[in-house]
């Protein structure tokens, strides 16, 4: 009975145009296509299990196929031999099993297969991102072992291809250490027995399958390798073809074996291709390849009750090999480690012993070759980050492929399961149809036909038939997308791995980058007792160091300088001071600062991403707490801060535009203060630095609409770098000015900002006594030397630290004042001056102190060691106690106010008693003289 259609479609790139063979493929010229490697016996392909794809691996894969192609505008099958080549995982695709240079191949690493139930049986297709390749098999079993082994050799290949090598970096290989090596044995399709006839050693002793005419199966595309084949042939014929036409007898070719060397009579007896003894132009030497088939016709094409006899001593002996291999591969593998262990040993005595011989240097000219050669390990990690980038981009293209492979192969799905649903149906139908036909036998006699019921159950079967083809699609097809599925995941650890080590890498350079600034602000400071050239270099070399290349970051897409010059807010990442050691040590924090942050991007930052991309709907609760002080992502800022402001100050609908309406009509007594603040506001800030700025509109508006609804304070100075701030994250003007109202009225106690800030002189006492009681041995530094730290801090109380922490750190501290209030600015403010206590202890003169405080806040470059000093070594520190000091010193001040208020009335009345003498009665010095 004929069988329907026994296969499946599915579609994973778009075919291109079917021709007769891509362009020619050299890479085996010089050995034939049965030279590849000796062929495995039939019985030994039979039954391999699907797991066990290493030792399958080692089975070569060849046969006959017709392949589809094209001559002018008519399609024609022409028979080809196929061979697979396991180190490129290529299909190469030869005229006959004779021939030595094949007409093409196919790149499998990127293909993927496909087996349309229209085309016929047997016929499948190779897509690859180029083109499409449709073959034919001459029956439903070898093709479904074409696919399967095909598959297997995909994976095994893609699978190896994926590794890093031993000697890469630990981070990389540890995502890839639990990654399996083979396909796990699902059950998605039978194994299907090797067809002995169609592929392997007995496919290749047979007779190339006969077409039509004798030109049809030549190919007319590559007319040079058909010549160059045919004289192999020809050749070979002569020379090999003897004792009663049989190609495989040994005999006359035992008189030279002396002629061949060693490498090659290794390499023939283990199978591997021989590729020595070529020409310069593609063909081999007479002498060597007469050898050469005479060894592979010796080796390969041996009778069949030998090899029956020596099966078993094969196989064992295979496998001894393979381990004493493995064995091997692990001795080199673990011999490499130690090698880089050594390497690496070395390379940190080298840099200690290079860091003694700086310090221990007598001459500056020393110094500046130790600098020199920290010049060049930059430039080598530079050159490093290219490359990875280059591969980095490479894996990104690959999985675009993957992934669009991936979706094509789910909607091919979708349309053959409903196809079958399809078919179901009908079947289910006719089924029933059936049943009720032959329960009435005398009905059935009366109506239907002896031929009508045969032609029924023929369709019937041929129904069933159609099932088993769609059954067998489904499998490969479901196979088909487990495994690409699980290339796709492959790549993507691979390029997460890569991206790590790239930020490994990145961290590094800006570590190297900080110790050679570092290096040349020392030298700087050795300026005076340099020779004039040595001076004249440092400069230079200090100069082009501060200097931003705008352009080149603007042009490329990666950046090799991994200091960006604005943050994702517009602050400049190295201010631009006046002094110039001031520069040099603004871009050291930099450095330091992109490092920390490079470091802890998977650690930490990633986790707590996740952790916010996890939440919903904002409800005060512990966690929330613990999340917003340990900083709030850039893409969550927005949103938090306006819950936030929300919670503790609703909003009154019209209210701000009714602001802006009276400061139009009406000019408010601030105007002119606010006016000349203005272009005074964060100046280290992109969005404020220039008049022409969009935000200094608003600004201005925000600070106006402020001044008219609270008269009692009006604008004080300071209020515009709390708008400006709120202006940045919020963007919004409106939701900036209610941020403002929320700082002033909610967060910050009554006369923070009024006209004798007698509050804000009440925190300073108050955290005085924090920080005699927190840090006894700094405070106790302070009064031995007279210094007055509330001339330092009290202009971080009153603005929130703006202008005095770098705006990572400054908007972390934001992120917490405005859920918890002002106890984080007493938290912070002395987690600073922890921070950097040891070095402010080491100076021993009031004014180095005093120049040291003006900008130690701008040298921290861990914000997460300053938070857990905040929050975590500064414990206890409860809201009672802040409110209870508040009490108590504002008592204390409110009567030295009252006492000076009235010495001062005092003074008033006493001059007032003074009356001077009536200015008619005055006379001068000259009057008098006269």
């Amino acid at each position: 009975m004929k069988k329907g259609p026994e296969s499946g479609a599915c579609t994973l790139a778009a075919p291109g145009d079917l021709v007769e063979s891509d362009p020619d493929v050299n890479s085996s010229n010089g050995t034939s296509a049965r030279e590849k490697d000796t062929l495995p016996s039939p019985g030994e392909q039979e039954n391999v299990p699907l797991k066990n794809s290493t030792e399958a691996s080692r089975k070569k894969l060849c046969g006959y196929l017709n392949k589809l192609g094209i001559k002018g505008p008519i399609k024609t099958w022409k028979s080809r031999w196929f061979f697979y080549d396991e180190n490129k995982c290529r299909l190469l695709y030869y005229r006959t099993a004779q021939d030595i240079n094949p007409l093409g191949s196919i790149d499998l690493s990127s293909a993927s297969f496909d087996c349309k139930m229209e085309n016929g049986e047997g016929v499948f297709e190779i897509r690859t991102p180029s083109r499409a390749f449709i073959l034919k098999a001459i029956s439903k079993q070898a093709m479904m072992y074409w696919l399967q082994q095909l598959q297997m050799r995909r994976w095994e290949f893609c699978n190896t291809q994926s590794r890093f090598p031993v000697g890469s970096s630990q981070l990389v290989n540890e995502p890839l250490a639990g990654r399996p090596n083979v396909v796990d044995n699902e059950d998605f399709l039978p194994l299907v027995k090797t067809p002995t006839e169609a592929v392997g050693l007995k496919a290749a002793s047979l007779p190339a399958p006969q077409t039509s005419t004798a030109l049809q199966n030549i190919s007319l595309k590559h007319p040079w390798t058909e010549i160059q084949n045919t004289v192999y042939n020809i050749c070979g014929s002569r020379q090999l073809w003897g004792n009663n036409g049989n190609v495989f007898r040994f005999d006359e070719f035992q008189e030279h074996p002396e002629n061949v060397d060693e490498e090659q009579e290794a390499e023939v007896e283990t199978g591997c291709p021989v590729k020595e003894g070529t020409l310069e132009d593609g063909r081999m030497g007479p002498r060597l390849n007469w050898i050469r088939r005479a060894r592979w016709m010796n080796s390969g094409f041996l009778g069949s009750e030998e090899l029956s006899r020596e099966k078993n001593s094969v196989d064992k002996v295979s496998v001894l090999q393979q381990q004493i291999l493995t064995l091997t591969e692990e001795v080199k593998s673990q011999k490499e480690l130690v090698k880089l262990l050594h390497k690496a040993l070395e390379a940190a005595q080298q840099e200690k012993r290079v860091s003694n011989m700086y310090l221990t240097a007598a001459e500056d000219k020393d110094r500046l070759e130790l600098v020199r050669h920290k010049v060049r390990q930059i430039a080598d990690l530079t050159s490093r980050l290219e490359a990875l980038e280059q591969e980095k981009k490479e894996l990104e293209q690959i999985l675009t492929l993957r992934d669009s492979h991936i979706q094509e192969l789910k909607e091919h799905v979708q349309l053959l399961m409903e196809k079958n649903h399809a078919k179901q149906e009908v079947i289910m139908t006719l089924t029933e149809q059936m049943a009720r036909e032959l329960s009435d036998p005398l009905q059935e006699a009366n109506t239907i036909t002896v031929e009508t019921l045969y032609k029924q159950q023929e369709e019937i079967e041929h129904l069933k038939d159609d099932i088993d083809a769609y059954k067998t699609q489904n499998q490969f097809l479901n196979s088909e997308i487990h495994q690409v599925t699980r290339l796709w995941t492959s790549v993507a650890e691979n390029e997460k791995a890569l991206l790590m080590k790239c930020a490994c890498l990145q961290a590094r350079n800006c570590q190297m980058e900080s110790k050679y600034l570092t290096v040349l602000r020392k030298l700087q400071e050795a300026v005076p007792g340099l020779p004039s050239s040595h001076a004249e270099l440092v400069k230079n070399l200090i100069q082009e160091a501060l200097q931003w290349d705008v352009k080149e970051e603007a042009e490329e897409s990666f950046n090799l300088n991994p200091v960006s010059e604005y943050d994702e807010y517009g602050f400049m990442t190295v201010p631009d001071y006046e002094i110039e050691d001031w520069k040099l040590l603004a871009k050291i924090q930099a450095l330091e600062i992109k490092s920390n942050k490079l470091r802890s991007q998977e650690i930490v930052e990633k986790p707590l991403r996740d952790r916010w991309n996890s939440i919903g709907e904002l409800n005060p609760s512990a966690e929330l707490k613990n999340l917003i002080r340990s900083g709030i992502p850039v893409e969550h800022r927005q949103r938090v801060w306006s819950w936030m402001v929300s919670r503790h100050c609703s909003r009154v609908p019209g209210h701000y535009q009714r602001l802006l309406e009276q400061s139009r009509s009406t000019e408010h007594p601030a105007c002119r203060q606010i006016e000349l603040d203005l272009p005074r506001t964060l100046t280290n800030n992109k969005h404020f630095s220039s008049p022409t700025s969009q935000l200094i509109p608003k600004l201005r508006r925000v600070l106006l609409a402020f001044s008219w609804h609270n008269p009692a304070i009006g604008y004080c100075q300071g209020l515009n770098r709390l708008a400006a701030v709120a202006l940045l994250v919020l963007e919004d003007e409106e939701s900036a000015f209610w941020c403002l109202v929320y700082i002033v009225e909610n967060l910050m106690p009554a006369d923070y900002y009024s006209d004798t800030l007698i509050t804000s002189q009440v925190d300073q006492r108050v955290f005085k006594d924090f920080l005699s009681e927190k840090l006894p041995r700094l405070m106790a530094h302070f009064e031995q030397y007279q210094i007055d730290v509330s001339l330092i801090t009290f202009n971080w109380f009153l603005v929130a630290f703006v202008d005095s922490l770098v705006s990572d750190i400054l908007l972390r501290v934001w992120d917490a004042f405005l859920y918890e209030g002002t106890k984080v600015i007493f938290r912070y403010a002395l987690a600073i001056f922890k921070y950097n206590e040891e070095e402010i202890l080491r100076i021993h003169d009031s004014v180095e102190i005093y120049q040291y405080l003006r900008f130690f806040t701008r040298m921290i470059t861990d914000g997460r060691k300053l938070m857990n000093i905040a929050f975590n070594d500064l414990n206890p520190f409860p809201m009672k106690l802040l409110r209870n000091r508040r009490s108590t010193h504002r008592e204390e001040l409110e009567a030295e106010l009252c006492e000076l208020e009235q010495i001062k009335a005092a003074y008033v009345k006493e001059r007032a008693e003074q009356r001077p003498q009536d200015p008619k009665e005055v006379v001068s010095e000259e009057e008098e003289e006269s």
